[in-house]
């Protein structure tokens, strides 16, 4: 290395001493858009969404990137070396608008085996000591240092790991420490949780015009395994929410267009469709023993439809006004959010019918996600106000938290899930700027805490 080559490597030391990390067009979008967007790597967070738009509290901020750039600029100047930045997704096939053909096939990328350094990463950090939340709801404590940013409405646990997206990642996080054991990079196209069958976590890569793109990877390594493309049945939702699910078989259930299309995730092919008698449909869920199938439309239908058999057995609304979807099947019913303004809650309909359907939570504000999660045998219910377990067979709260202000300034528990004999949710307090991974220890009311499944 020659004086003029050990000068660069110094002053692009200096600029920039962390290696550029992927620069997606999605990352790029959203903070032209949201300019408030702060560091959470300084300790600053960033604040919830409004509704109904985006679901996602990012805190990456621009700090990394234009790092990158700087190197980018400097070592093309000086050294004449290309850095190329480039979206990690794969270009997702647009419809035309029409009906898609029954015989359509969808597409299946073979499975990987090995690891690609651009696909997975196993983070080499020190978990850090967990630390109380003063006043927390049931022992609350915040886990791995306290910066660590996750989208609302993503956490779910499957054996004895956590899941769930954090600003372009799909990570898969240490319900111990609360560390990022792998991570992939990842933007889900629409608000909805992974969701794990066997060993594959499944993910809504595309979701627009005629189409739908699945992408699942190794549930250990994260590393990406299939893609798969459900054609719709004309245009999908532009109110999507929850429209991915598993049923008890394994097999994934996914709202496309005016059908619900039925997906065999070991050979990604779509094996049956439900044809929809009204609107289109914007969420759906399976009860526990795989007989009925919900379907939520428009704002908001809920439909229910006979497994068995693929009929229509029910249909009800609720006029309540604003968009309703993230259905939850328990064996009760079906359970789902409705939002207005800028508040959300959660109800519960028992046996699908929304003319019974009761408000069952406190619900969040400011923008934030209260949704409900089926975890342990119970239905796990967060917010800014509460987070509650309740019963899944009549919608009853088995037991209820308070969760205290800050100063005035409301602290927000959401997306509660089970495992490894603790409650976990996401936690963000702007007042203290601390957000990331909540363990709790709730009461024996809650049942046992064990994920479904496990």
């Amino acid at each position: 290395m020659n004086p003029e080559e050990r000068r660069l490597s110094e002053l692009l030391h200096r600029v920039a001493p962390e290696p550029p990390r992927r620069v997606t067009v999605e990352d790029v979008a959203f903070r032209m858009a949201n300019t408030a967007g702060q560091d959470h790597r300084l300790g600053r967070a960033t604040p919830p969404r409004s509704r109904p738009g985006l679901r996602r509290v990012l805190g990456r901020g621009w700090a990394p990137a234009l790092a990158a750039a700087s190197v980018v600029v400097v070592a093309g100047l000086s050294a004449g070396a290309a850095v190329v930045l480039t979206s990690h997704h794969s270009p997702t096939t647009q419809g035309s608008g029409g009906l898609a053909s029954p015989t359509t096939s969808p597409t299946s990328a073979p499975a990987t085996s090995a690891v690609s350094p651009t696909q997975s990463t196993t983070p080499a950090t020190n978990a850090k000591s967990p630390v109380a939340i003063p006043g927390g709801p049931w022992a609350a404590e915040l886990l791995d240092g306290g910066h660590q940013t996750l989208t609302q409405g993503s956490l779910v646990a499957s054996g004895d790991s956590l899941y769930a997206y954090t600003s372009g990642y799909l990570v898969r996080l240490d319900p111990v420490t609360g560390r990022v054991l792998a991570q992939t990079p990842f933007s889900s196209a629409v608000p909805n949780p992974p969701v794990i069958v066997g060993s594959t976590v499944w993910t809504v890569l595309g979701y627009s015009g005629g189409n739908v793109t699945l992408r699942g990877f190794d549930a250990t390594t994260l590393a990406q395994v299939r893609t798969v493309l459900v054609p719709a049945f004309g245009q999908v939702s532009s109110n999507a929410q929850g429209v991915l699910v598993s049923s008890p078989d394994g097999r994934l259930y996914v709202a496309a267009g005016i059908t619900v299309a039925v997906v065999d995730p070991s050979s990604g092919q779509v094996i049956r469709r439900f044809d929809l008698t009204a609107g289109t449909a914007n969420s759906v869920a399976v009860s526990p023993d795989g007989s009925k199938l919900y379907i939520g439309v428009g704002s908001f239908q809920l439909l229910v439809y006979d497994v068995g058999s693929g009929t229509e057995t029910g249909s009800s609304t609720m006029n309540i006004g604003g968009p309703g979807g993230n259905l939850v099947a328990t064996s009760g019913g079906v359970w789902g959010t409705i939002g207005v303004g800028m508040s959300e809650w959660v109800w519960f309909a028992p046996d699908g019918d929304l003319r019974f359907a009761h408000r069952e939570s406190t619900g969040a504000g400011a923008g934030f996600d209260s949704l409900p999660s089926y975890s342990g045998g119970v239905v796990w219910i967060g917010g800014s106000h509460t987070v509650e377990c309740a019963n899944p067979a009549n919608g009853q709260a088995l037991a209820t938290a308070t969760i205290p202000a800050d100063n005035g300034v409301v602290q927000y528990f959401g997306s509660p899930t089970v495992t490894d004999g603790h409650a976990y949710a996401y936690y963000q307090d702007n007042n203290s700027q601390q957000m990331g991974l909540a363990r709790m220890t709730p009461p024996s009311a809650c049942g046992q805490t064990q994920p479904q499944g496990s």
